[in-house]
């Protein structure tokens, strides 16, 4: 079993920045990857960014260049930084890390980001 937390969300200006983490626990091994995804009031989930056990990243195209995705394997911990915020980045910021072998995937609890002036 895995348990997610995600920290960091809050209330920032637009053109403000903002760095989320996830800190993961429990049984922890092998190749895995992490995402960010966010939902939005009346909008589908979707996916932000992802990394691999590995360290390659993919990110959404409304977030290239504004966000940036790491890992800390050692410490079992994800970043994402997010920078020039739009307030059509507002939403509610989920951790999810996925296993293979047999499948297993977790989800955090959220943390709300508010982009506003």
């Amino acid at each position: 079993q895995v348990q997610l937390v995600e920290s960091g969300g809050g209330l920032v200006q637009p053109g403000g920045s903002l760095r989320l983490s996830c800190a993961a626990s429990g049984s922890i091994a092998g190749i895995y990857f992490m995402d960010w995804y966010r939902q939005a009031p009346g909008k589908q989930r979707e996916l932000v960014a992802r990394i691999t056990t590995g360290g390659f990243t993919n990110y959404a195209d409304s977030v290239k260049g504004r966000f940036t995705i790491a890992r800390d394997n050692a410490k079992n911990t994800m970043s994402l930084e997010m920078n020039s915020l739009k307030p059509e980045d507002t939403a509610v910021y989920y951790c999810y890390l996925q296993q293979p072998s047999p499948l297993r995937e977790y989800w955090g609890q959220g943390t709300q980001v508010t982009v506003s002036s």
